[in-house]
C-alpha cells in the first residue's frame, strides 16, 4: 500500500512538473510571437494592415515545417551502442 502511494505521488510530481514547463514553454512561445509579428511588422510596409501578418504566419509556418522535420529526424536516429570485442 506504502509503494502505491509513492508510485501516486511519484506520478503526481511529474506531471506537475511537465505542467509548469509546458506553460513555461506557452509563455515564451507567445512573447516571441509577439517580437516576431512587430518585427514583421515594422519591416513591411503595410498597405492594408494585413501584407505584414500574411508575411509572418508564412515565416512561421516555414520555421515550424523545418524544425519538426529536424525534431522528428533525430528522434528517428537509433541509439548509437557501443560494441566490445572480448578475446
Amino acid at each position: 500500500m506504502k509503494k502505491q502511494a509513492e508510485e501516486v505521488k511519484g506520478q503526481v510530481l511529474q506531471t506537475i512538473a511537465t505542467l509548469l514547463t509546458t506553460a513555461f514553454g506557452l509563455i515564451a512561445a507567445l512573447a516571441w510571437n509577439d517580437a516576431i509579428k512587430a518585427l514583421i511588422l515594422e519591416l513591411v510596409p503595410q498597405q492594408d494592415g494585413t501584407t505584414g501578418l500574411f508575411i509572418y504566419a508564412i515565416i512561421i509556418t516555414v520555421i515550424a515545417v523545418v524544425a519538426t522535420i529536424l525534431i522528428g529526424r533525430a528522434i528517428a536516429k537509433p541509439a548509437v551502442q557501443e560494441v566490445r570485442i572480448v578475446e
